[in-house]
């Protein structure tokens, strides 16, 4: 027997509705922050001691993108997914609201401490003890909340895009614990339990996966539901999704101690890093091949579509990035960009080009069905589409473009193998390109409060409730505004 069909209006949307708003105003919050840090570097001045040093908000930047922001649009997007692909209500609301609401006071407290100067000091894991606590049980929080969907689910398969949220709540949850291990000395003080280079391993085993498992893996699921969706096409490929899945989780665990080439890590386990980070390449063209494929038949609505934009030119970043990346490990290419801008461009290909891009594609396939109305402005998304891809392209092409010129000269050397530059003359060299990166801020930040007005634009003609005559969870035809 065929199980029961369920309605829109017995899904809980509210969980929805809060995760999308907050993950808009820390994206905002956070890529102002971002851009402040650009100009401090292009311009020291700028540096307000002490709470406003580039010391303090440049962590304050990457948490609240990545937490705040991205981890936001995550959490909206796996609720709203899992319930229709599962076909039953989230297993708690109660869950859901701790969630919601403990989350955001985790980014809060993150904002507050890291500005009074409270950090660890370990990339994407700055948070002190009490914190990184909270974030435990609000994630055993969102695992319970998911997988007991799961468990109760109506529908007997599961979609790709629910594997690939799972491989993030089991990811995340080893990353976090074991390289939060540490030593409280005082109320808001701790040391890590590793020392030296055990401590750089596993901080690096952490930082690339928090890439890979925060940064790709829910982001694909984003892609794996709402691209086909939008482009009213099934996935090009259920069987290459599947290969594509269980290859990337596999490989991804084992490529962390490319950032460490040429340091005191072991040869062996550089080399090995190396390697599967090159074996990379292949499951992360497979998931960008499935995508792009599915858009056979209907590249005709990129013409109209934005946030087909949007998704088409995600995948394509996800597709370059994850050609970069492989590359810049191989030892002799990371000779030339380590510690350069090239890979501050790289990191911001992937970041705002496939995460970002795809985050608001999501965002803007979700908040009108979310509140039942249409958006209000296609051509502020649209507008919206282009000052981001401007912006994205001004802002990666002036770090590819420093961190060369950095490499270049930092490895210059005259016959008698002195060195040709002195350093301050490479950070001269490089300065126009601060700007430039800054100017790409502006266009960046620009493009995400068009979107943040013409979101709240949206939510003021809608509803939260379901208006009468119209079926659960439909939309109207979208208008020309």
């Amino acid at each position: 027997m065929p199980s029961p069909a369920v309605t829109r209006s017995e899904y809980d949307m509210s969980v929805v509705r809060g995760f999308a708003i907050s993950a808009l105003v820390w994206g905002v919050v956070g890529m102002t922050v971002g851009l402040l840090a650009a100009v401090q570097l292009a311009a020291p001045a700028f540096n307000l001691s002490p709470y406003l040093s580039f010391g303090r908000i440049r962590p304050l930047h990457t948490n609240a993108v990545i937490f705040g922001f991205t981890l936001g649009t995550v959490f909206a997007s796996s609720y709203y997914g899992v319930q229709r692909l599962c076909r039953v209500r989230m297993f708690s609301d109660t869950l859901s609201r701790i969630n919601l609401w403990g989350w955001n006071a985790v980014i809060v407290a993150a904002a507050v401490s890291l500005l009074l100067g409270k950090s660890t000091s370990k990339e994407y894991a700055e948070l002190e003890w009490p914190i990184d606590i909270a974030i435990t049980v609000v994630w055993v929080v969102y695992a319970i909340n998911f997988f007991g969907t799961i468990a109760r689910r109506r529908e007997k398969g599961m979609y790709v895009a629910i594997w690939f949220w799972i491989a993030t709540i089991l990811s995340i949850a080893l990353l976090h614990i074991f390289n939060s291990l540490e030593r409280p000395v005082s109320w808001m003080k701790s040391y890590s339990i590793y020392a030296g280079l055990y401590d750089a391993n596993i901080q690096w085993w952490y930082g690339h996966n928090a890439v890979g498992f925060l940064l790709t893996t829910p982001i694909l699921g984003m892609m794996y539901y709402f691209l086909p969706k939008q482009a009213g096409r099934p996935i090009f490929s259920h069987r290459l999704s599947i290969v594509h899945f269980w290859s990337l989780i596999f490989l991804y665990m084992w490529a962390g101690p490319h950032h460490l080439i040429y340091s005191p890590l072991p040869d062996w386990t550089q080399t090995l890093a190396t390697g599967f980070s090159v074996m990379l390449i292949l499951p992360s063209w497979g998931g960008m091949l499935n995508g792009l494929l599915t858009l056979r038949g209907a590249w005709d609505k990129l013409r109209t579509d934005p946030i087909l934009k949007l998704f088409a030119v995600g995948i394509t970043f996800y597709g370059m990035s994850t050609f970069e990346g492989p590359m810049m490990a191989v030892k002799t290419v990371n000779s030339l960009s380590h510690f350069t801008n090239w890979t501050i461009g790289h990191v911001h290909s992937g970041a705002l080009g496939w995460v970002a891009l795809t985050c608001f594609g999501a965002l803007y396939y979700m908040i009108p069905r979310l509140w039942h109305t249409q958006l209000y402005s296609q051509r502020l998304a649209e507008l919206h589409f282009w000052i981001a891809t401007l912006g994205l392209v001004t802002y990666v092409t002036s770090m590819w473009v420093s961190g060369i010129t950095q490499g270049l000269m930092w490895r210059a050397v005259n016959p008698d193998g002195s060195l040709a530059y002195t350093f301050i003359e490479s950070v001269a060299a490089i300065h126009i390109y601060d700007w430039i990166r800054a100017a790409g801020g502006v266009l960046f930040l620009s493009g995400a409060l068009l979107m943040f007005y013409n979101v709240v634009m949206t939510i003021r003609q809608g509803s939260a409730g379901v208006p009468e005559g119209l079926p659960a969870g439909a939309v109207p035809v979208a208008g020309g505004r």
